[in-house]
């Protein structure tokens, strides 16, 4: 998904804050969450009658226990969804994704939040369908290339310029020479196009302009990374009018077999209205909003237990423990839908506020996979000093950075940089100039034997190795990695509930409770030895 490199100015002056003014007098307790219940929600419990308006009292009730519990109901929600096309899953679109929005919205009603179901419009994709018919019969998991054509093919697959051997070095597609000798004079040609070098569009439109009827894009298989299937975006406007689908690369090599003979189909999608869940508590000022979100969907394969089940119920966790307390800002959380279709719900949520309800979002936190099973902690480095960032980078979110980096010092926990890139539901926020920060995990980025030395793990598989898969349920999940960012988010809320003068210099008051300053951050680990940072969800559209 591209996004415009300037953002709007900004109504408030920010003030800039240096690495060293993180170390503000807070309030904690040393202490990390308790194992038992107290969660505040439906619990006859100290946490759910009192106000927890200190870090001892937050960090104490709000429990991995507790985090667990959403995350279990939110497994139990996709295991019910028998939609006919996506079962087991919570996608937008489906059964699975209502009844999730129907968890969330009930249980922050319940708790006295002002809820808001926030609707927008958006193309239900039906899955695709890639068979090959000879010379061997199987069906291949694909899945079809964002703002691809629909259409029903049966016929000759025709390799154009494919690798399959030794470095797998690819330019497969890029251009229209590689057409050139082959035969698509056939009604009904299917290209079989590998992934590499330029972007996927231009494949399909030089596939196209040779007269293919449909087009199978394999995965390079030139690293572990480009081994799997690859369903990725066309971009806006393609101008391509023939049905586009994935391959893993090992299926990609089935079907470059001599006499492969395939069977392809991209149904019409389906205009459908999902729902944002929107949830708020009014402070003392009304005009100044600290913000915080986490994408509700899963991906049409399964449950997204770690993608993002662990970002929603670390939330709502937060949401409900902080349900009593009376912030001197106004707390708005969000509950996105349809991110994983191309951060559609929060980019419908921002472009229809007015600029003047944009000035009053003080800052805007991004949670997304939190807990990944072989995780290395990550914090969105806006201040670039891993990573040049692909966007402009909003001022003020620098102080967000330092904050998260403070607190896993003072827990003796090493990070390290994500690249701020806006391949997550802040992509809008920034975009408006919006301070914006987040915490990461990891997702099919391959884990070193150095981040293995740091952060424990396997090296050699992915952060997350079920990202995206069915695999991607319950049993999905780091608990060390869940327990620490929940703290974390916890405690980054109420900080900001009371106080966002490092972010945008308006003054609040301090968190009562005994102070306590964070030590200044310890520096990322330096882990990543190119732009990629771990990031997940790139929607762009190259190859």
């Amino acid at each position: 998904m591209s996004h415009d490199d300037v953002a709007p100015t900004r109504r408030r002056s920010l003030r800039a804050l240096n690495a060293v003014a993180i170390a503000t007098v807070l309030t904690i307790a040393p202490a990390t969450a308790a194992s038992a219940g107290g969660h505040g929600h439906g619990h006859d419990d100290k946490c759910a009658k009192q106000a927890n308006d200190t870090y001892a009292e937050v960090l104490k009730c709000v429990t991995v226990d507790g985090v667990v519990e959403h995350l279990e109901r939110l497994q139990k929600i996709a295991d019910r969804n028998k939609d006919p096309y996506y079962p087991g899953s919570r996608a937008a679109g489906t059964k699975g994704y209502a009844d999730s929005v129907k968890y969330v919205s009930g249980l922050l009603r319940k708790a006295g939040y002002k809820v808001t179901l926030d609707p927008f419009e958006f193309q239900f994709v039906f899955p695709a369908v890639l068979d090959q018919i000879t010379p061997a019969s199987a069906s291949y998991a694909t899945g079809a290339f964002t703002n691809s054509a629909p259409g029903d093919v049966t016929g000759p697959v025709i390799p154009v310029d494919i690798n399959l051997t030794g470095d797998r070095a690819s330019t497969s597609g890029c251009e229209a020479a590689d057409f050139t000798g082959l035969d698509f004079s056939g009604a009904n040609d299917i290209a079989l196009v590998q992934r590499g070098t330029c972007d996927f569009v231009t494949k399909a439109r030089n596939a196209q302009a040779a007269g293919a009827e449909a087009v199978v894009l394999f995965n390079q298989g030139n690293d572990p990374t480009r081994e799997g299937l690859i369903v990725g975006t066309l971009g806006e406007n393609p101008d391509v009018t023939i049905p586009v689908v994935g391959a893993s690369f090992a299926d990609g090599s089935a079907l470059a077999a001599a006499g492969s003979t395939a069977h392809v189909r991209i149904l019409p999608s389906e205009t459908r209205t999902d729902v944002n869940v929107i949830a708020e508590l009014p402070g003392r000022n009304r005009d100044n909003v600290v913000m915080t979100g986490a994408h509700l969907d899963s991906v049409t394969a399964g449950a997204g237990i770690n993608d993002n089940g662990s970002g929603s119920a670390a939330i709502l966790e937060t949401a409900l423990t902080l349900a009593k307390s009376k912030p001197q800002n106004t707390i708005r959380f969000a509950w996105w839908g349809a991110e994983e279709e191309g951060l559609l719900g929060s980019a419908a949520y921002v472009a229809e506020l007015s600029q003047a309800e944009k000035d009053k979002i003080a800052l805007y936190l991004n949670y997304d996979m939190v807990a990944s099973p072989n995780y290395i902690f990550q914090v969105y480095d806006a201040d670039q000093s891993s990573f040049p960032a692909p966007v402009v980078v909003p001022e003020g979110s620098t102080a967000l950075e330092d904050l998260f980096e403070s607190y896993y010092t003072w827990k003796k926990q090493p990070y390290d940089d994500a690249e701020f890139s806006g391949r997550s539901d802040y992509q809008a926020f920034i975009e408006a100039g919006i301070p914006s920060g987040g915490l990461f995990t990891g997702a099919e980025v391959v884990k070193t034997e150095e981040q293995a030395a740091i952060w424990g793990g396997t090296a050699g598989a992915s952060f997350d190795p079920n990202y995206h898969q069915a695999g991607d349920d319950i049993t999905n999940l780091d608990l060390k990695a869940l327990e620490l960012n929940s703290d974390l988010i916890a405690f980054a809320q109420l900080t900001y509930a009371f106080s966002t003068e490092s972010v945008n210099g308006v003054k609040g008051k301090p968190v009562p409770g005994k102070p306590i300053k964070l030590p200044a951050p310890a520096g990322p680990q330096g882990t990543f030895n190119t732009g990629d940072g771990g990031d997940e969800h790139d929607h762009r559209p190259e190859a």
